[in-house]
Parts: C-alpha cells; sequence; structure tokens
C-alpha cells in the first residue's frame, strides 16, 4: 500500500513540474495578415504584423485572378529597397509579364542596405532586420493560405537581392526550388568588402549585420561554403559587361547613379558570378551563368534577366 501511495504522489508531482514548464514557457506569437489592399484583380499590398521584426511589414503580389493551387516566386529588390512599390514593378514590366501566368510573385517592401538576412545587432539607422525569419518562416504560410499556393517555392532578386535569394535558398535548402540573381554575387570571399561598404554607404554600420569579416557569421551565410545545399536546384545567374548597349531604358528613368556607376559596377559583377559558377560546376553542381555580351547595373538588364530567366524557373516551380 505504502509503495502505491509513493508511485502516486511521484506521478502527482512529475505532473505538476511538467504543467508548471509549460504554462512557463513563452508563446511565440505568429505573425498575421492585418491589411491587405487590392491595386488591381492581379495586384494586391498585404500588410503582415511580424514578431520578427517587431513592425508591420508590406508585401507586394502578383497573382493570377482565379482560384487554383500555384507556385510563389520570392522576388527580391536591391540596395534601395522601396518601401512603397517595388522597383520590379515600378522600374520593369514585371506586371503585365507574369499576368496570365500561374504564379505567385510575392516582393517584400522595404528593407533598405539589409541583404534580406536576420542581422546579430539592431541597427541605429534601420531598426530590426530580421529579414530571414520573416521571408522562410512567417510569410511562407501567409501567402499560401492567402493566394492559394501550393508550398513549392523560388526566390531570386537583382544585385542585393540577388546575393540573398543564394544565401536564403543554401541556408533552407528545403524551401526553394529554384533560385536566381541578376548581377549578383554569391561570391562572399568577393563581393564581402563590398556589402559592408554598401551598407556603410545607406549610414549603417555593416559589423551589425554579421559581424566583422571573417566572423562565424560570414561562413554560416556563404553560398560558396553551403554550396552542396544548392545541389538539384534550378540555379540562374546573369550579369553584362559593363558596356551600355541598346536596351538601355527601363519603364521609369533610372536613379542617375545607376548610369554613372552601373557600368563599373557591372563589370566586377559579371566576374563575381563567372568565379561562382566556375566554383559550382567544378563541384558538378549545374548552374546557368549567362554573360551579356552589354549591359550595365541597372533596371533594364534586370528585366531582360527576369524574362531570360523565367523558362527555367517556370520548369522548376511547375508553373
Amino acid at each position: 500500500m505504502r509503495s502505491k501511495c509513493s508511485l502516486a504522489a511521484v506521478v502527482l508531482l512529475f505532473s505538476t513540474m511538467l504543467a508548471g514548464w509549460f504554462a512557463a514557457a513563452p508563446q511565440v506569437a505568429a505573425a498575421t495578415v492585418v491589411g491587405r489592399s487590392d491595386q488591381s484583380p492581379t495586384r494586391s499590398i498585404l500588410t503582415v504584423d511580424s514578431p520578427a521584426m517587431g513592425q508591420p511589414v508590406q508585401v507586394e503580389v502578383l497573382h493570377p485572378a482565379g482560384d487554383g493551387p500555384r507556385p510563389s516566386y520570392y522576388l527580391l529588390d536591391g540596395l534601395d529597397a522601396g518601401t512603397a512599390e517595388s522597383g520590379w514593378t515600378y522600374y520593369t514590366d514585371a506586371e503585365p509579364f507574369f499576368a496570365g501566368k500561374n504564379v505567385n510573385v510575392v516582393m517584400p517592401l522595404g528593407g533598405e542596405a539589409g541583404y534580406y538576412t536576420d542581422w546579430t545587432t539592431d541597427s541605429a539607422k534601420f531598426g530590426r532586420y530580421q529579414w530571414e525569419t520573416f521571408l522562410t518562416q512567417e510569410l511562407p504560410p501567409l501567402i499560401d493560405s492567402t493566394f492559394a499556393g501550393n508550398g513549392v517555392n523560388g526566390v531570386g532578386g537583382l544585385s542585393m537581392g540577388g546575393i540573398a535569394a543564394y544565401v536564403l535558398a543554401a541556408r533552407h535548402p528545403d524551401l526553394y526550388r529554384a533560385v536566381a540573381g541578376y548581377s549578383a554575387c554569391p561570391e562572399m570571399s568577393m563581393v564581402a568588402p563590398v556589402m559592408q561598404f554598401s551598407i556603410v554607404n545607406r549610414g549603417g554600420n555593416p559589423d551589425d549585420m554579421w559581424g566583422p569579416i571573417g566572423s562565424p557569421e560570414w561562413a554560416a551565410h556563404d553560398p560558396a561554403a553551403l554550396a552542396d545545399n544548392l545541389r538539384g536546384k534550378a540555379l540562374f545567374l546573369s550579369a553584362g559587361t559593363g558596356i551600355p548597349g541598346l536596351n538601355s531604358t527601363a519603364v521609369h528613368p533610372e536613379p542617375l547613379d545607376h548610369l554613372v556607376y552601373g557600368s563599373p559596377i557591372e563589370t566586377g559583377v559579371d566576374l563575381c558570378s563567372a568565379a561562382f559558377g566556375t566554383l559550382l560546376q567544378a563541384r558538378g553542381i549545374p548552374i546557368t551563368v549567362v554573360h551579356n555580351a552589354t549591359g550595365l547595373h541597372s533596371w533594364a538588364y534586370w528585366q531582360q534577366g527576369l524574362h531570360d530567366s523565367w523558362p527555367m524557373l517556370a520548369g522548376a516551380l511547375g508553373a
């Protein structure tokens, strides 16, 4: 009788402890859609309350007008990411280009000089940047539930966004089937100083992102070091030589610095994308690297890259 009572007491005590532990465990809030503005039957802007970012984040989405399951293509902006409208819909023909295509095109707004990653330290200039968590954990289920996403995803972007696309895919290989970078340099050994300079140039402290170059976080975000995670995906990179060509205008007039500095920047990007392509191919990882005979670091050529990459992306996504 005594042993039975002791056993019952132990069970009761253990159950009470478990209940206390679960009650004390913090409840992680989920991201929620708190607003939606339909710009047209196929273009909407969501406002998402993001616990990771600690603030509402707006996301522009191009989507089919009808029902039915479809994949999603996360298309990231560049260094001066817009807060009112994605550069993709303002400067390029992305909206008419994707009209009639069975895919959600997801374009987060904001994130100037943030590289769409989780910064290790909140920035005095930019605030809290936890873009990786937002894009890979919080946003996908909301896009799928709101726009009939089928769980199949790709990611791409221009310049800063293209670097981020390869970083996100290398760190979350189960989330993406296809990756594209337009004038992007995922070869971290070559681009790291440029990334830090770009953050300084926009008024931020570059060490707030992943710490000083050479710190463990840089290695943990290096697509070259994580190259095996890209195996089996549709991979695309494009760049120009820096020589202006006939296709030199975007839908809207571009910032003057794109034309003034677009040539030397693109020349460096072309060399970097070639180096990254060589590295992957040496490891037996197929990648399509397009070296255009002309091209500046500017929207007209990113639009062309988007067009050139779409057949490969569509095939991988089942779009």
